[in-house]
């Protein structure tokens, strides 16, 4: 793949030469952003198209795009301030949106939406999450972290927990970690949100070793990184299905005890219960560093897709 990209559609695009190329990026946007920003994007604009509630990932991309000298127009929630209430297709939306800018990050609520939007734009798109489906720029972020935290991604054991069905940062994480060597994946989820065959399938054709079960304290106690995520409520078809998977699993000072002492802990954010703010006072919890490592590597995400442009 060529040091720059076009669209960013999902995790399975990128390789491990693409990876630590993003990482070096996202490594000099973090000196970018302490020198007060750049210009190098002045007259650039960008298109957040969210149909879908979101804090850290629009702003974020908000964010980054105006430390690189850019400009910004966005929708908050395209489903009911955009044309789309008045009947417009989506494809009908990106044809049009692609006109006013440079560069487009949507969030839809259907998986495959992404695909869609790519297949008309004339800008390059960058899928923020489409459903259930996808957010590889989160899993980026993830990774990134995990490689700041630990400084090291090949060999490590990685503890997935909580809604592991709904969850898509979990997906795209699964998918990115197949390009390492000797990574180990212990997913953790009640019944009724297990991880889908079809992550499991990938890594079985990658050759990437998991496990499942419903032990987090065993997990914790084994893991470089627990990795834990909210039960989505939104994605629930009932209340019944959402109350047997809510507060399965916390992260607390009982697990706090029996992680080792050099591991960390990470969530996507936002967090609903699953993990105790006690918490928040170990050096191991990593999530708010976590979250601003996504400043970086969405500046290096965006000087990708329009270099050349």
């Amino acid at each position: 793949m060529p040091g720059n990209l076009y669209h960013v559609v999902g995790a399975k695009q990128f390789d491990r030469p693409t990876l630590e190329r993003l990482f070096e990026s996202a490594e000099r946007m973090e000196h970018v952003v302490r020198e007060g920003g750049t210009n190098r994007y002045a007259g650039k604009i960008l298109t957040t198209l969210f149909f879908e509630a979101s804090t850290r990932t629009r702003l974020s991309f908000e964010s980054a795009m105006h430390r690189l000298g850019g400009r910004v127009i966005t929708t908050e929630n395209a489903a009911q301030f955009s044309s789309t209430i008045k009947g417009e297709t989506l494809e009908d939306t990106i044809r049009v949106v692609s006109g006013y800018c440079d560069l487009i990050v949507m969030r839809h609520t259907e998986i495959g939406a992404a695909e869609r939007a790519l297949s008309v734009a004339t800008v390059p798109v960058i899928n923020a999450g489409d459903g259930a489906g996808e957010h590889p720029t989160q899993a980026l972020l993830d990774i990134y972290s995990i490689h700041k935290e630990l400084g090291r991604i090949d060999g490590i054991c990685i503890a997935m927990i909580g809604d592991l069905a709904y969850g898509r940062t979990v997906h795209s994480l699964s998918y990115l970690l197949t390009n390492y060597k000797d990574v180990h994946i212990h997913y953790v989820a009640p019944e009724n949100v297990k991880i889908p065959a079809e992550v499991k399938r990938y890594l079985e054709e990658k050759g990437v070793s998991y496990e499942e079960s419903t032990d987090l304290i065993q997990a914790a106690a084994t893991a470089d990184v627990v990795y834990q995520t909210r039960i989505q409520k939104e994605r629930f078809l009932s209340l019944e299905d959402y109350e047997k998977a809510y507060g399965k699993y916390v992260i607390d000072a009982a697990v706090l005890e029996v992680m080792r002492k050099d591991a960390i802990v990470l969530h996507p954010l936002p967090r609903a219960g699953e993990i105790d703010p006690a918490v928040d006072h170990d050096p191991r919890a990593a999530y708010f560093r976590q979250a601003q490592n996504g400043l970086y590597i969405r500046m290096a995400l965006i000087e990708k897709c329009l270099e050349g442009r």
